[in-house]
C-alpha cells in the first residue's frame, strides 16, 4: 500500500486520460464523485473550460509509474488508504485506538493464562 501526495494520471483505473482516477487517487475521494462532478460541472456551470482543463491535465501530467499499483488488491488496505489520504490525524487516532484495543485485550489473555486459577487446578487434580 502506498500512499503517495504527487498527482498522477491514473490510466489503469481510469476511462479516458486517467485524470479523476488520478484526482480520486490523490484526494481519497472516490472517482464516482469526481467523473460526476465533471459531467455536470460541464454542462451547467463552465461550458467548455473544463474539458479543455481535462484534457490539459491529461497531455500535462505524469502517468502512474507501475510500481505504484496494488497488483494484490485488498480492499481494507484500499479504505485505510483513502481514509489517510482525507483525514491523517483521523486515521492516525484510529490506528492508535485499534492498538490500544489490541493491547487490553492481549493482556486479558495474557491474566487468563497467567494467574492461578485454584479452582481449574483442582478440577484437573481431581481426574
Amino acid at each position: 500500500m502506498t500512499t503517495t501526495k504527487r498527482f498522477f494520471r491514473n490510466k489503469r483505473d481510469g476511462k479516458w486520460l486517467g485524470v479523476c482516477a488520478g484526482l480520486a487517487d490523490y484526494t481519497g475521494i472516490d472517482v464516482v464523485w469526481w467523473r460526476l462532478g465533471a459531467v455536470l460541472t460541464t454542462i451547467f456551470a463552465l461550458g467548455p473550460i473544463l474539458p479543455v482543463a481535462y484534457i490539459a491535465t491529461g497531455v500535462i501530467a505524469d502517468r502512474k509509474p507501475a510500481e505504484l499499483y496494488r497488483d494484490n488488491f485488498n480492499p481494507e488496505e484500499e479504505r485505510f488508504a483513502m481514509q489517510t489520504r482525507r483525514a491523517p490525524l483521523r486515521s492516525l487516532k484510529d490506528v492508535h485506538g485499534r492498538f490500544r484495543a489490541l493491547d487490553r485485550r492481549l493482556s486479558e489473555v495474557e491474566r487468563g493464562v497467567t494467574t492461578q486459577n485454584s479452582g481449574l487446578a483442582r478440577e484437573i487434580d481431581s481426574l
